[in-house]
């Protein structure tokens, strides 16, 4: 049984083909789902998606390409959202993105660390994307030591994986770790616990190898699963059961 701790099913792309795709999930051995808003319209929809679906958990929260948006207003909506429905289990996805630098740097950051505050606040995990943005992302979780979760798409090095880990944090693995040219993911993968490792597919993005180029779903993170058991010499069953585990502690589902 595997647990896809990150994928956007709310996605635009998914639009003709959702019901079907969902339908055929449990039969390509996902058990369990988490699907993050990126946006408060993405959040409104995660948070519908899992009234629907007993096995599909939401996060609510703006990334950093909607930081703009994020106000009082709709922090509030996110703190009533969560206080509605018991199954979203974490702020997310927020954070950093420096690659295009669309959101200036500064408006970003404070979308961040409000964000982080709300977490904490309602006692939630947070669902972190942060993109050459290491340093300044490390700043502002060590701002809010009681707030923990899990740093997804990982894209950062085995030592900061390390420390990560030792904090409490978890590191999500996307299609990225099956890729020839992954050095980092691969690095990173094998330094930390496995106690403290879950899969993404980070859906309709980062298909693994041999999907690449292709739209990306749930029913493909078996491949994440057979790499991760490779790179740490355990079985795929193994690696599958472990993840899963990790991804119940880390969203809190009993």
């Amino acid at each position: 049984m595997l647990f896809d701790t990150h994928a956007h099913l709310d996605d635009r792309s998914f639009d003709g083909d959702r019901e079907a795709l969902l339908a055929s999930l449990p039969d390509s051995g996902i058990g369990l789902l988490m699907n993050p808003g990126c946006s408060l319209e993405s959040s409104r929809r995660a948070d519908a998606l899992s009234r629907r679906y007993g096995w599909i958990y939401a996060a609510v929260g703006s990334h950093p390409d909607a930081a703009h948006e994020v106000c009082d207003d709709v922090l509030e909506e996110y703190r009533k959202l969560c206080k509605l429905n018991s199954k979203i289990r974490a702020i997310g996805e927020i954070g950093l993105d420096y690659h295009y630098e669309d959101i200036p740097r500064e408006i970003q950051k404070k979308a961040f660390l409000d964000q982080l505050a709300l977490a904490r606040e309602l006692g939630l995990p947070v669902i972190v994307h942060e993109r050459e943005a290491h340093e300044d992302g490390m700043d502002a979780i060590r701002q809010f030591p009681e707030v923990t979760g899990v740093f997804h798409c990982f894209s950062g090095s085995a030592e900061m994986a390390r420390q990560l880990t030792a904090m409490g944090w978890y590191i999500g693995f996307t299609g990225v770790l099956t890729f020839k040219n992954a050095r980092r993911a691969i690095e990173a993968a094998k330094a930390i616990p496995l106690e403290r490792i879950v899969l993404e597919t980070d859906c309709p993005y980062m298909s693994p190898e041999p999907f690449r180029g292709r739209r990306n779903d749930p029913g493909k993170l078996y491949r994440m699963a057979e790499t991760l058991a490779q790179l740490r010499g355990i079985s795929p069953e193994e690696a599958s059961r472990i993840t899963f585990e990790n991804g119940k502690r880390l969203y809190r589902i009993g």
